[in-house]
């Protein structure tokens, strides 16, 4: 899984906020087919906070994909890329 912490360029009101929120995890989603959620901050108009997951029967593969999908929110994000984790666990 991934979270992240994107700081929004300066933007007028949540319904904009959403749009842009709403693009990047559609872009997550048909790019790497990744489970996406705006999980906190939901009604700051500064920072998105975004989560994200597969599960995958190799850990090699999931955290190779969360990296992926981590530059292609640093390229395509509409603003700055706070703060970024990956976790990955095994059962």
């Amino acid at each position: 899984m991934i979270q992240f912490r994107i700081e929004l360029p300066p933007i007028a009101s949540i319904k904009e906020k959403r749009r842009i929120v709403s693009s990047l995890k559609e872009k997550l989603y048909q790019k790497f087919r990744l489970s996406v959620a705006e999980v906190d901050l939901l009604d700051s108009l500064h920072y998105a906070h975004i989560g994200a997951a597969i599960v995958s029967n190799s850990k090699r593969f999931g955290e190779s994909v969360m990296q992926k999908a981590l530059a292609l929110v640093e390229n395509n994000a509409e603003g700055r890329v706070e703060s970024a984790e990956i976790f990955s666990e095994m059962y």
